[in-house]
């Protein structure tokens, strides 16, 4: 039977109203909750992920790859990517291809993601592991080492990495389903170096190669050839 509040007494209405008031109290006393980023686990050896992966390893390497892709916005906080630890990320990355050797985003992650953060180190880390990942499929993988040479020359204004880069993409990636300027970028370094001689005979190699078979792309070649002998004459008039 529901009773009316004026027949309960005024004591108990008392004791209620002092609960409250100091429940309330004691909640706006304490801080606000704040949001502490996770760190990123370390992953287990590929076989064991395999193991895992219930018999669909590329599957397991996609989920893996989103996890760590939206790592960086966990519940209630906003991680930088500055901020994470890279060796840990490194190793998802590794870890994922691992699962899948035919992927390619794990490398896209690296070369256009993580080496964007202002952190030289960091950065170095990432393009270095685009390289020593490309030795083991250049022919699938050469379009990140194509931006992490980009990356070395341009960002962070180093030319011999480039170079190093460049050189890697025009001795491993020779299958034809490679375009002709990702072998070409060693060339265009090179002349920008101002080793117009060794820039002469890659380039001449590539000529005489027969892999070049477009008419336009063999006239900027040849065009491209001229400068470099022009530019060869007037470099060696000017050191006499």
């Amino acid at each position: 039977m529901d009773r009316r509040l004026s027949a309960v007494p005024l004591a108990v209405r008392w004791a209620l109203a002092a609960a409250v008031a100091a429940q309330l109290g004691f909640a706006a006393l304490q801080p606000a909750p704040t949001a502490n980023a996770e760190a990123l686990v370390p992953l287990p050896s590929a076989a064991v992920l395999r193991v895992a992966s219930l018999g669909d390893p590329t599957a397991f390497a996609q989920m893996l790859t989103l996890y760590l892709q939206a790592f960086d916005n966990q519940p209630g906080v906003s991680i930088p990517f500055l901020q994470l630890d890279y060796a840990r990320v490194e190793q998802w990355l590794e870890r994922i291809l691992e699962l899948d050797p035919r992927g390619q985003y794990p490398l896209l992650l690296a070369s256009q993601v993580y080496a964007q953060v202002p952190d030289e180190a960091k950065q170095r880390r990432m393009l270095d592991f685009v390289y020593r990942q490309f030795v083991d499929d250049p022919n699938r993988r050469w379009p990140a080492l194509a931006h992490a040479a980009t990356m070395a020359r341009h960002r962070l204004k180093d030319q011999q990495l480039a170079l190093q880069y460049a050189q890697a993409l025009r001795t491993h990636a020779t299958a034809a389903s490679v375009p002709s300027w990702a072998r070409q970028m060693e060339i265009f370094l090179r002349e920008d170096l101002g080793e117009y001689q060794a820039a002469k005979v890659l380039l001449g190699g590539l000529l005489a190669g027969g892999t070049v078979t477009d008419s336009h792309e063999l006239a900027f070649l040849l065009e491209r050839l001229k400068q470099l002998e022009a530019a060869e004459k007037s470099s060696g008039a000017s050191k006499k």
